[in-house]
Protein backbone atom coordinates (compact mmCIF):
# COMPACT_ATOMS: atom_id res chain seq x y z
CA UNK A 1 0.00 0.00 0.00
CA UNK A 2 3.04 2.31 0.03
CA UNK A 3 2.54 3.62 -3.50
CA UNK A 4 -1.24 3.71 -3.29
CA UNK A 5 -3.34 6.11 -1.18
CA UNK A 6 -4.95 4.23 1.70
CA UNK A 7 -8.42 5.61 0.92
CA UNK A 8 -8.25 4.40 -2.70
CA UNK A 9 -6.93 0.98 -1.72
CA UNK A 10 -9.70 0.47 0.86
CA UNK A 11 -12.35 1.76 -1.54
CA UNK A 12 -11.33 -0.77 -4.21
CA UNK A 13 -10.98 -3.64 -1.72
CA UNK A 14 -14.25 -3.19 0.18
CA UNK A 15 -16.26 -2.34 -2.93
CA UNK A 16 -14.95 -5.50 -4.57
CA UNK A 17 -15.78 -7.49 -1.43
CA UNK A 18 -19.37 -6.23 -1.51
CA UNK A 19 -19.79 -6.69 -5.27
CA UNK A 20 -18.55 -10.30 -5.10
CA UNK A 21 -19.61 -11.37 -1.61
CA UNK A 22 -23.21 -10.19 -1.47
CA UNK A 23 -24.40 -11.78 -4.77
CA UNK A 24 -22.39 -14.95 -4.05
CA UNK A 25 -24.05 -15.47 -0.67
CA UNK A 26 -27.50 -14.63 -2.06
CA UNK A 27 -26.91 -17.25 -4.76
CA UNK A 28 -25.92 -19.80 -2.10
CA UNK A 29 -29.08 -19.04 -0.10
CA UNK A 30 -31.25 -19.54 -3.19
CA UNK A 31 -29.54 -22.79 -4.23
CA UNK A 32 -29.52 -24.33 -0.74
CA UNK A 33 -33.16 -23.31 -0.18
CA UNK A 34 -34.13 -25.47 -3.17
CA UNK A 35 -32.55 -28.48 -1.37
CA UNK A 36 -31.33 -30.16 -4.55
CA UNK A 37 -27.65 -30.44 -3.69
CA UNK A 38 -27.82 -33.95 -2.26
CA UNK A 39 -27.02 -32.75 1.27
CA UNK A 40 -28.91 -33.84 4.37
CA UNK A 41 -31.45 -31.46 5.92
CA UNK A 42 -29.14 -31.00 8.90
CA UNK A 43 -26.10 -29.97 6.82
CA UNK A 44 -28.28 -27.78 4.61
CA UNK A 45 -29.65 -25.96 7.68
CA UNK A 46 -26.13 -25.14 8.91
CA UNK A 47 -24.81 -24.10 5.49
CA UNK A 48 -27.92 -22.00 4.83
CA UNK A 49 -27.64 -20.21 8.19
CA UNK A 50 -23.92 -19.64 7.59
CA UNK A 51 -24.69 -18.06 4.21
CA UNK A 52 -27.31 -15.78 5.80
CA UNK A 53 -24.89 -14.74 8.56
CA UNK A 54 -22.09 -14.11 6.04
CA UNK A 55 -24.45 -11.96 3.98
CA UNK A 56 -25.36 -10.06 7.16
CA UNK A 57 -21.66 -9.45 7.85
CA UNK A 58 -21.15 -8.09 4.35
CA UNK A 59 -24.17 -5.78 4.65
CA UNK A 60 -23.41 -4.50 8.16
CA UNK A 61 -19.59 -4.50 8.27
CA UNK A 62 -18.63 -3.96 4.64
CA UNK A 63 -21.45 -1.91 3.09
CA UNK A 64 -22.94 0.05 6.02
CA UNK A 65 -19.64 0.50 7.84
CA UNK A 66 -16.63 0.48 5.52
CA UNK A 67 -18.14 1.60 2.20
CA UNK A 68 -20.51 4.18 3.68
CA UNK A 69 -17.65 5.45 5.84
CA UNK A 70 -15.42 5.89 2.78
CA UNK A 71 -17.97 7.45 0.41
CA UNK A 72 -20.39 9.17 2.85
CA UNK A 73 -18.32 9.92 5.96
CA UNK A 74 -20.79 12.44 7.40
CA UNK A 75 -23.99 10.50 6.82
CA UNK A 76 -26.70 9.70 9.37
CA UNK A 77 -24.80 6.52 10.22
CA UNK A 78 -21.91 8.57 11.66
CA UNK A 79 -24.05 9.95 14.54
CA UNK A 80 -22.63 8.40 17.71
CA UNK A 81 -25.72 6.48 18.97
CA UNK A 82 -26.27 5.06 15.47
CA UNK A 83 -22.56 4.32 15.13
CA UNK A 84 -22.60 2.48 18.48
CA UNK A 85 -25.65 0.42 17.46
CA UNK A 86 -23.96 -0.34 14.14
CA UNK A 87 -20.91 -1.64 16.00
CA UNK A 88 -23.09 -3.98 18.07
CA UNK A 89 -24.73 -5.26 14.87
CA UNK A 90 -21.36 -5.82 13.17
CA UNK A 91 -19.83 -7.80 16.02
CA UNK A 92 -23.04 -9.77 16.63
CA UNK A 93 -23.20 -10.91 12.99
CA UNK A 94 -19.49 -11.80 13.03
CA UNK A 95 -20.00 -13.81 16.24
CA UNK A 96 -22.92 -15.63 14.66
CA UNK A 97 -20.89 -16.44 11.55
CA UNK A 98 -17.95 -17.74 13.60
CA UNK A 99 -19.94 -19.87 16.03
CA UNK A 100 -22.09 -21.35 13.28
CA UNK A 101 -18.83 -22.56 11.74
CA UNK A 102 -17.98 -24.17 15.09
CA UNK A 103 -21.49 -25.68 15.31
CA UNK A 104 -21.17 -27.13 11.80
CA UNK A 105 -17.74 -28.58 12.63
CA UNK A 106 -19.11 -30.18 15.81
CA UNK A 107 -22.11 -31.57 13.93
CA UNK A 108 -19.82 -33.25 11.38
CA UNK A 109 -17.60 -34.56 14.19
CA UNK A 110 -20.62 -36.20 15.82
CA UNK A 111 -21.85 -37.58 12.49
CA UNK A 112 -18.48 -39.17 11.70
CA UNK A 113 -17.11 -40.16 15.11
CA UNK A 114 -20.11 -40.70 17.41
CA UNK A 115 -22.47 -43.14 15.74
CA UNK A 116 -24.60 -43.66 18.88
CA UNK A 117 -25.21 -39.92 19.24
CA UNK A 118 -25.60 -39.28 15.50
CA UNK A 119 -29.32 -40.07 15.22
CA UNK A 120 -30.22 -37.94 18.24
CA UNK A 121 -28.02 -34.92 17.46
CA UNK A 122 -27.53 -34.74 13.68
CA UNK A 123 -31.04 -33.78 12.63
CA UNK A 124 -32.84 -30.69 11.42
CA UNK A 125 -34.62 -30.03 14.73
CA UNK A 126 -31.39 -29.98 16.74
CA UNK A 127 -29.71 -27.83 14.09
CA UNK A 128 -32.56 -25.29 14.36
CA UNK A 129 -32.15 -25.14 18.15
CA UNK A 130 -28.37 -24.73 17.92
CA UNK A 131 -28.67 -21.98 15.30
CA UNK A 132 -31.26 -20.13 17.41
CA UNK A 133 -29.15 -20.35 20.59
CA UNK A 134 -26.02 -19.15 18.75
CA UNK A 135 -27.89 -16.12 17.36
CA UNK A 136 -29.47 -15.20 20.72
CA UNK A 137 -26.26 -15.48 22.76
CA UNK A 138 -24.22 -13.60 20.14
CA UNK A 139 -26.64 -10.67 20.24
CA UNK A 140 -26.70 -10.67 24.07
CA UNK A 141 -22.91 -10.80 24.53
CA UNK A 142 -22.23 -8.03 22.01
CA UNK A 143 -25.00 -5.71 23.23
CA UNK A 144 -22.60 -4.42 25.93
CA UNK A 145 -20.40 -2.89 23.21
CA UNK A 146 -22.95 -0.11 22.88
CA UNK A 147 -21.66 1.30 26.19
CA UNK A 148 -17.96 1.54 25.33
CA UNK A 149 -18.16 4.41 22.83
CA UNK A 150 -18.15 8.18 23.13
CA UNK A 151 -18.31 10.88 20.41
CA UNK A 152 -15.12 11.61 18.54
CA UNK A 153 -16.31 15.22 18.39
CA UNK A 154 -19.53 17.24 18.59
CA UNK A 155 -20.59 19.46 15.66
CA UNK A 156 -23.74 21.61 15.79
CA UNK A 157 -24.70 19.79 19.00
CA UNK A 158 -24.66 16.47 17.17
CA UNK A 159 -22.22 13.82 18.46
CA UNK A 160 -20.27 12.31 15.57
CA UNK A 161 -18.45 8.99 15.12
CA UNK A 162 -17.43 6.42 17.74
CA UNK A 163 -14.30 6.62 19.83
CA UNK A 164 -13.58 3.95 22.42
CA UNK A 165 -13.67 5.40 25.94
CA UNK A 166 -10.33 5.47 27.75
CA UNK A 167 -11.95 3.58 30.64
CA UNK A 168 -12.29 0.60 28.31
CA UNK A 169 -8.49 0.19 28.57
CA UNK A 170 -8.04 1.18 32.23
CA UNK A 171 -11.07 -0.43 33.89
CA UNK A 172 -10.51 -4.02 35.13
CA UNK A 173 -14.17 -4.81 34.38
CA UNK A 174 -13.91 -3.68 30.75
CA UNK A 175 -10.50 -5.36 30.37
CA UNK A 176 -12.08 -8.62 31.57
CA UNK A 177 -14.95 -8.17 29.15
CA UNK A 178 -12.52 -7.53 26.27
CA UNK A 179 -10.57 -10.69 27.11
CA UNK A 180 -13.81 -12.65 27.40
CA UNK A 181 -15.08 -11.14 24.13
CA UNK A 182 -11.92 -11.94 22.17
CA UNK A 183 -11.48 -15.39 23.71
CA UNK A 184 -15.03 -16.28 22.62
CA UNK A 185 -14.17 -15.08 19.11
CA UNK A 186 -11.82 -16.17 17.68
CA UNK A 187 -9.58 -17.90 20.29
CA UNK A 188 -12.00 -20.54 21.59
CA UNK A 189 -13.35 -21.32 18.09
CA UNK A 190 -9.72 -21.80 16.95
CA UNK A 191 -9.10 -24.36 19.69
CA UNK A 192 -12.42 -26.15 19.22
CA UNK A 193 -12.16 -26.39 15.43
CA UNK A 194 -8.56 -27.63 15.56
CA UNK A 195 -9.38 -30.16 18.28
CA UNK A 196 -12.49 -31.46 16.53
CA UNK A 197 -10.67 -31.74 13.21
CA UNK A 198 -7.77 -33.64 14.79
CA UNK A 199 -10.17 -36.08 16.46
CA UNK A 200 -12.12 -36.45 13.22
CA UNK A 201 -8.99 -37.15 11.17
CA UNK A 202 -7.80 -39.72 13.70
CA UNK A 203 -11.16 -41.49 13.59
CA UNK A 204 -11.27 -41.43 9.78
CA UNK A 205 -7.76 -42.88 9.43
CA UNK A 206 -8.62 -45.72 11.81
CA UNK A 207 -11.97 -46.40 10.10
CA UNK A 208 -10.48 -46.27 6.60
CA UNK A 209 -7.74 -48.74 7.56
CA UNK A 210 -10.37 -51.18 8.85
CA UNK A 211 -12.56 -50.76 5.75
CA UNK A 212 -9.60 -51.31 3.40
CA UNK A 213 -8.85 -54.59 5.15
CA UNK A 214 -12.45 -55.68 4.66
CA UNK A 215 -12.47 -54.65 1.01
CA UNK A 216 -9.33 -56.62 0.19
CA UNK A 217 -11.69 -59.57 0.23
CA UNK A 218 -14.05 -57.78 -2.16
CA UNK A 219 -11.62 -57.66 -5.12
CA UNK A 220 -11.04 -53.89 -4.86
CA UNK A 221 -14.71 -53.00 -5.29
CA UNK A 222 -15.59 -49.33 -4.90
CA UNK A 223 -16.69 -48.21 -1.44
CA UNK A 224 -19.54 -45.67 -1.69
CA UNK A 225 -19.41 -45.08 2.07
CA UNK A 226 -15.76 -43.99 1.93
CA UNK A 227 -16.44 -41.84 -1.15
CA UNK A 228 -19.34 -40.08 0.58
CA UNK A 229 -17.28 -39.59 3.74
CA UNK A 230 -14.38 -38.17 1.72
CA UNK A 231 -16.64 -35.51 0.16
CA UNK A 232 -17.99 -34.55 3.57
CA UNK A 233 -14.48 -34.26 4.99
CA UNK A 234 -13.25 -32.09 2.12
CA UNK A 235 -16.16 -29.69 2.70
CA UNK A 236 -15.57 -29.64 6.47
CA UNK A 237 -11.82 -29.09 6.30
CA UNK A 238 -11.94 -26.38 3.64
CA UNK A 239 -14.55 -24.40 5.61
CA UNK A 240 -12.78 -24.73 8.97
CA UNK A 241 -9.33 -24.29 7.42
CA UNK A 242 -10.27 -21.04 5.70
CA UNK A 243 -11.72 -19.77 8.99
CA UNK A 244 -8.50 -20.46 10.90
CA UNK A 245 -6.34 -18.89 8.18
CA UNK A 246 -8.39 -15.72 7.76
CA UNK A 247 -9.02 -15.07 11.47
CA UNK A 248 -5.44 -15.59 12.68
CA UNK A 249 -4.31 -12.00 12.21
CA UNK A 250 -7.44 -10.66 13.94
CA UNK A 251 -6.53 -12.57 17.11
CA UNK A 252 -2.86 -11.55 16.89
CA UNK A 253 -3.99 -7.90 16.81
CA UNK A 254 -5.91 -8.32 20.08
CA UNK A 255 -2.87 -9.88 21.79
CA UNK A 256 -0.61 -7.12 20.48
CA UNK A 257 -2.93 -4.34 21.72
CA UNK A 258 -3.37 -5.84 25.17
CA UNK A 259 0.23 -6.98 25.76
CA UNK A 260 1.80 -3.78 24.38
CA UNK A 261 -0.88 -1.70 26.20
CA UNK A 262 -1.88 0.19 23.07
CA UNK A 263 -5.34 1.36 22.00
CA UNK A 264 -7.47 0.04 19.20
CA UNK A 265 -7.28 2.05 15.99
CA UNK A 266 -9.62 5.01 15.64
CA UNK A 267 -10.45 6.66 12.35
CA UNK A 268 -8.68 9.84 13.48
CA UNK A 269 -5.21 8.35 13.47
CA UNK A 270 -4.13 6.63 10.26
CA UNK A 271 -0.50 6.78 11.40
CA UNK A 272 -1.04 4.69 14.55
CA UNK A 273 1.59 1.98 14.87
CA UNK A 274 -1.06 -0.74 15.03
CA UNK A 275 -3.18 0.62 12.16
CA UNK A 276 -1.78 -1.65 9.43
CA UNK A 277 -1.93 -4.76 11.64
CA UNK A 278 -5.48 -4.12 12.85
CA UNK A 279 -6.90 -3.07 9.49
CA UNK A 280 -5.27 -6.05 7.76
CA UNK A 281 -6.86 -8.32 10.37
CA UNK A 282 -10.30 -6.81 9.69
CA UNK A 283 -9.80 -7.13 5.94
CA UNK A 284 -9.03 -10.84 6.19
CA UNK A 285 -11.82 -11.36 8.71
CA UNK A 286 -14.38 -9.78 6.37
CA UNK A 287 -12.94 -11.67 3.40
CA UNK A 288 -13.97 -14.90 5.14
CA UNK A 289 -17.61 -13.89 4.66
CA UNK A 290 -17.42 -14.37 0.90
CA UNK A 291 -15.15 -17.42 0.75
CA UNK A 292 -17.67 -20.18 1.57
CA UNK A 293 -19.69 -19.87 -1.70
CA UNK A 294 -16.50 -20.62 -3.64
CA UNK A 295 -15.74 -23.54 -1.32
CA UNK A 296 -19.18 -25.03 -2.03
CA UNK A 297 -18.68 -24.58 -5.76
CA UNK A 298 -15.24 -26.17 -5.62
CA UNK A 299 -16.12 -29.17 -3.45
CA UNK A 300 -19.76 -30.02 -4.23
CA UNK A 301 -20.59 -31.40 -7.69
CA UNK A 302 -24.37 -31.03 -7.31
CA UNK A 303 -23.93 -27.44 -6.12
CA UNK A 304 -22.02 -26.70 -9.34
CA UNK A 305 -24.79 -28.33 -11.35
CA UNK A 306 -27.41 -26.15 -9.65
CA UNK A 307 -25.20 -23.13 -10.30
CA UNK A 308 -25.02 -24.00 -14.01
CA UNK A 309 -28.78 -24.51 -14.18
CA UNK A 310 -29.30 -21.13 -12.53
CA UNK A 311 -26.99 -19.47 -15.06
CA UNK A 312 -28.85 -21.11 -17.96
CA UNK A 313 -32.30 -20.10 -16.68
CA UNK A 314 -32.17 -16.43 -17.87
CA UNK A 315 -30.93 -17.62 -21.27
CA UNK A 316 -33.88 -20.00 -21.55
CA UNK A 317 -36.27 -17.15 -20.75
CA UNK A 318 -34.70 -14.98 -23.45
CA UNK A 319 -34.96 -17.81 -26.00
CA UNK A 320 -38.66 -18.31 -25.14
CA UNK A 321 -39.35 -14.59 -25.55
CA UNK A 322 -37.93 -14.58 -29.07
CA UNK A 323 -39.72 -17.74 -30.17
Amino acid sequence: MHGLPKGLFFSVYYTGLAVVGAPANILVIVILSRRRCGLSKCITSYLLSMAVSDLSVIISAVILNRIVGLYLPSSFLSITPVCSARSVLIYATIYISVWLTVAFTFDRFVAICCQKLKLQYCNQKTAAWVIGIVCALSCLINSFLYLIYEPLYVADQIPRYCSVKITFYTSPAWASYDWFHRILTPCLPFVLILLLNVLTVRHILAANTARRRLHTFGRNQSDPEMASRRKSIVLLFTISGSFILLYSLFFITFLYVRIARLTYFSGSNFKASNFLLEESGFMLQLLSSCVNPFIYAGTQKKFREELKNGAKYPLRLIVKLFK
